[in-house]
């Protein structure tokens, strides 16, 4: 029996603009299309631009000409989250009004010395956990350095949003039901001074804005989908499902980055290469 995400599915790729698409990019993009397609839904395109400082037009404009080059379109109009800051702000104002939202002032260097003074910091899949350092500073005091124009990240308090959401499940395609277990990352940080959001806010914010029903992206952020499913009950907002596939590698065995200009798509269809290259190498069928 089909879940209502096979059904119909509305499914979304979600680049950066800052830097030329990859066979990865590739991979990740056609398995969201086929995936609409074969379930007679919709295939959206995101575009994450908050970062100004490293998102550029020209990267735009290339990521649209990659794409159609590989046979896909898309649903407009295209989301650009430079575009939604009012949405990402009004799901930190929720958070703030539930006590779930903190401003920490730690730097890097502070974290780092603070986890090796305690000698035996916690991990989670981001490495050591954040030591809390700022979460219980009275009022007067955050609202002091703030005045002070000190730079903060908003961070969740992870014990009391799992605290008040409960127990809560997951579904993935292919791993099946997943219990949520959130508190393996810590505080999370979901804004900065400086930044509207992190990825952890917008994803869950915009993937319910666009009415997503099935998330497809690589196995790497399987674990990030427990603080999502956390954030979306938070929020009250919708829970997609998910299927995490697998990811391209080069022969070094490590994922390709943005900086490795052979792989790009960019520079693969100026050394002669066809679509159904690209589809023949990756394993997939043409997104039509």
């Amino acid at each position: 029996m089909p879940t209502s995400s096979q059904c119909d599915p509305v499914t979304r790729f979600a680049p950066s603009p800052s830097g030329y698409l990859h066979l990865g990019h590739a991979y990740a993009a056609l398995t969201a299309a086929n995936k609409a397609r074969l379930g007679g839904g919709e295939f959206l395109l995101r575009l994450e631009d908050i970062d100004r400082e490293r998102c550029r037009s020209e990267f735009e404009d290339m990521i649209l000409t990659d794409l159609q080059w590989l046979g896909l379109t898309w649903k407009e109009p295209i989301l650009r989250q430079s575009e939604r800051h009012d949405a990402y702000q009004a799901a930190l104002s929720l958070l703030f009004k539930k006590d779930l939202l903190y401003q920490c002032f730690c730097t890097r260097q502070d974290i780092r010395r603070e986890i090796e003074s305690s000698g035996a910091a916690p991990h989670g899949p981001d490495g050591p956990l954040y030591p809390g350092t700022c979460r219980s500073l009275s009022d007067s005091i955050r609202n002091q350095r703030i005045s002070d124009g000190e730079g903060y990240a908003l961070r969740l308090d992870m014990r009391n949003a799992t605290s008040q959401a409960g127990r809560l499940e997951w579904n993935d395609i292919e791993a099946g039901r997943n219990i949520a277990n959130p508190d393996q990352f810590g505080d999370v940080v979901l804004a900065r001074k400086d930044s509207p959001t992190s990825y952890h806010l917008s994803v869950v914010v915009d993937d319910h804005f666009q009415g997503v029903t099935l998330v497809t992206r690589g196995e790497d952020l399987f674990p990030a989908t427990h603080v999502h499913r956390l954030l979306q009950a938070l929020l009250t907002l919708n829970t997609p499902d998910y299927l995490h596939h697998k990811l391209i590698l080069g022969p070094d065995g490590k994922k390709f980055s943005k900086r490795d200009q052979s792989v790009t798509l960019h520079t693969l269809r100026h050394q002669g290469k066809m679509p159904d290259d690209i589809y023949a190498e990756l394993g997939l069928s043409p997104a039509r």
